[in-house]
C-alpha cells in the first residue's frame, strides 16, 4: 500500500466513522504536512445543524487552526468522494498542493447527493437562477472595498 492509499484509508475511515455515529453523510477527510496528518474531518451537517459542515470545510478548519494559518500551501488533501462545489472553493482558497479523492461525483449523485443543479446554477447568468440573487446597497460597500484597497497594515490572501 502506498503512502497516499494509507492517507486515504484514513479519511475513508473518517466518513464510516461520522456516518455511523450519525454526524452526517458519509464523507471524510484530511489534511497532511509533510508525513503528518494535521487536520481531520467528517461531514458534520445534520449534527452541528450546519450546511457548511462538509467534510473537507472541518478538516480545512482544523489544519488552519493546528498550524495556526489561514493557507496549507505546502500540503496534502485526502478527501473520500470528489469535493462538491462549495468544498472545491475552499480547497482553492486554502491553497494545497494536491488533492486526492476517491469516489466521484457521480458515485455521491447515486446516493442522494447530487450537486448537479449547484453546477449548472454557477455557469448560469444570475438572472436566470433558481434562487434570486439580486444587487443592492452598492453605492455604501464599495466604500469598504475602497478604505481595504488603501488599507496600509491589511494581511494580503
Amino acid at each position: 500500500m502506498t503512502r497516499e492509499e494509507k492517507f486515504m484509508q484514513q479519511a475513508i475511515e473518517l466518513s464510516h466513522n461520522g456516518m455511523h455515529n450519525n454526524e452526517g453523510g458519509p464523507f471524510g477527510c484530511i489534511v497532511v504536512k509533510g508525513n503528518e496528518i494535521v487536520g481531520k474531518g467528517n461531514n458534520k451537517v445534520t449534527s452541528t445543524n450546519d450546511p457548511t459542515a462538509h467534510a473537507e470545510v472541518t478538516a480545512i478548519r482544523d489544519a488552519c487552526k493546528n498550524l495556526n494559518t489561514f493557507q496549507l500551501e505546502d500540503c496534502e488533501i485526502y478527501t473520500s468522494c470528489e469535493p462538491c462545489p462549495m468544498c472545491l472553493g475552499a480547497i482553492y482558497w486554502a491553497r494545497p498542493k494536491v488533492v486526492y479523492f476517491a469516489n466521484t461525483r457521480t458515485d455521491a449523485a447515486n446516493i442522494g447527493f447530487d450537486d448537479s443543479m449547484i453546477y449548472d446554477e454557477m455557469a448560469a447568468p444570475i438572472h436566470e437562477r433558481k434562487i434570486p440573487i439580486l444587487p443592492i446597497g452598492r453605492n455604501a460597500a464599495i466604500k469598504v472595498f475602497e478604505a481595504w484597497q488603501n488599507k496600509q497594515d491589511k494581511t494580503e490572501y
